[in-house]
């Protein structure tokens, strides 16, 4: 399926497997009553999206019990090809200790500890992706020459 400008629609499955294949996405949150955008290194666990970040930081101040936006893409520059997956959903801290024993198996670190960290996850509520496909346009004149 496509949309209206001629992107390919990403189903949820599709959007969960290209979510797994990059390390960094970024964050939209709410700092000050303003829009902020940071990036975090992730990980993506029973259709949640997982960060860590140290206790006290703007992050973790924002993030707790508030609804998000999480942005992760790829692209080829020179191919023009690329996909973009965005999720909107609640952020709260993981406080089981059985899910975080669970969660410190997976290969996720904070970038900038500085302390104490704590892991947030974001529960996919809203899911939407969109892929670039770059198909080069064919010379009519070069078409009859090889046809």
């Amino acid at each position: 399926m496509f949309d209206s400008a001629g992107l390919e629609v990403l189903d949820r499955a599709e959007c969960l497997r290209l979510l797994q294949s990059v390390p960094v996405g970024r964050i939209v949150f709410t700092d000050q009553a303003l829009p902020a955008v940071q990036p975090i290194n992730f990980a993506i666990l029973d259709e949640s999206v997982l960060f860590r970040t140290s206790h006290g930081s703007k992050l973790s101040a924002a993030t707790r019990n508030a609804i998000v936006a999480f942005e992760a893409d790829d692209f080829d520059n020179g191919l023009r090809n690329g996909w973009s997956v965005v999720i909107v959903g609640h952020a709260t801290e993981v406080l089981n200790r059985d899910e975080l024993r669970r969660i410190n198996t997976l290969p996720l670190r904070s970038w900038m500890p500085a302390g104490p960290e704590h892991v947030i996850r974001i529960s996919i509520e809203r899911i939407a992706g969109r892929r670039v496909r770059h198909t080069p346009a064919v010379n009519p004149a070069s078409q009859r020459a090889t046809g």
